[in-house]
């Protein structure tokens, strides 16, 4: 049996190619869309890429301004450290200025740390621990986190006094210079608060994983624990950046690489190899 398939008409045949060339033209203007949205999403992304190469070298020629001489705060160390001898005291400082140009730069860099000025406490006398920090470091962070609380005992007991060397180390890897922002930050609420230094210190890495903060953020956090509103004034005229830079250009000279690397009586303590507590604790002993 056959089947008959008759003609289509002229009216169906145009019909056909009415509707064959409206999905056409559906389909080369989504075309054009997707092209468009291409170029579109190309551009934008070349701006972005441009406005955050300019700021980059924005802040990177401010930092660049900083000056190579500077005050320096309560507690500080001809070294770029400040020293804390309880929770809630920092030494008298042993030097009024530092200039990085009387930093001498060893014609090859130490194969190891070879930080200097190291403090060697006496028999009988609190136990030395010298910290070179950075405030964008997540070990840094993840060792407060750690010890923190530890370390407060140890300070409560009279058993240790602190050094801490704050650095811009991984200023390069911050649009906005976060670790020496965060550095001079550090060195303000020594010199205005000492006794919310430690506090601060707990804040600061406490709010890593949350990611930088500005300026007023950081000021707000210090007064938030305890320094006086005058912290404000200190940290947004960046008053200790000329210290934190020379802090910075000292540990490079010296050989330390990177953060945290500490030092305890003098010796390098090995992170991640041998046991914080374990070590000052016969430092603190062997001391007694």
């Amino acid at each position: 049996m056959s089947t008959n398939n008759p003609r289509p008409t002229k009216a169906q045949r145009n019909a056909s190619a009415r509707e064959k060339a409206a999905q056409l033209r559906v389909t080369e203007e989504a075309a054009k869309k997707r092209k468009s949205l291409i170029v579109k999403l190309g551009v934008l992304a070349a701006v972005i890429l441009v406005i955050a190469l300019v700021v980059t070298l924005i802040v990177r020629n401010n930092n660049g301004k900083v000056a190579d001489a500077g005050s320096t705060p309560q507690g500080a160390t001809a070294a770029g450290g400040i020293v804390v001898t309880s929770s809630d005291t920092v030494a008298k400082k042993t030097t009024e200025e530092v200039k990085i140009d009387e930093l001498k730069q060893p014609e090859t860099a130490p194969e190891t740390p070879e930080p200097r000025d190291l403090t060697v406490a006496k028999k009988g006398d609190p136990i030395n621990i010298t910290m070179y920090v950075d405030a964008n470091c997540v070990h840094c962070a993840d060792f407060e986190a750690t010890y923190g609380d530890q370390i407060d005992d140890w300070l409560a007991s009279g058993d240790v006094n602190i050094e801490y060397r704050n650095v811009g180390y991984l200023d390069g890897g911050s649009p906005t210079n976060y670790s020496s922002r965060g550095a001079n930050a550090l060195a303000c609420v020594a010199d205005v608060s000492p006794t919310a230094y430690m506090k601060f210190v707990k804040a600061l890495w406490g709010h890593y994983p949350e990611g930088e903060m500005k300026n007023s953020e950081l000021a707000q956090m210090a007064i938030d624990n305890g320094a006086d509103e005058s912290v404000k004034d200190c940290i947004d005229s960046d008053k200790f950046r000329p210290f934190v830079k020379y802090a910075t250009t000292a540990g490079q000279y010296d050989g330390v690489k990177g953060t945290p690397s500490i030092f305890i009586q003098g010796k390098e303590f090995v992170l991640g190899t041998d046991d914080f507590p374990t070590e000052v604790n016969a430092a603190i002993k062997a001391n007694k």
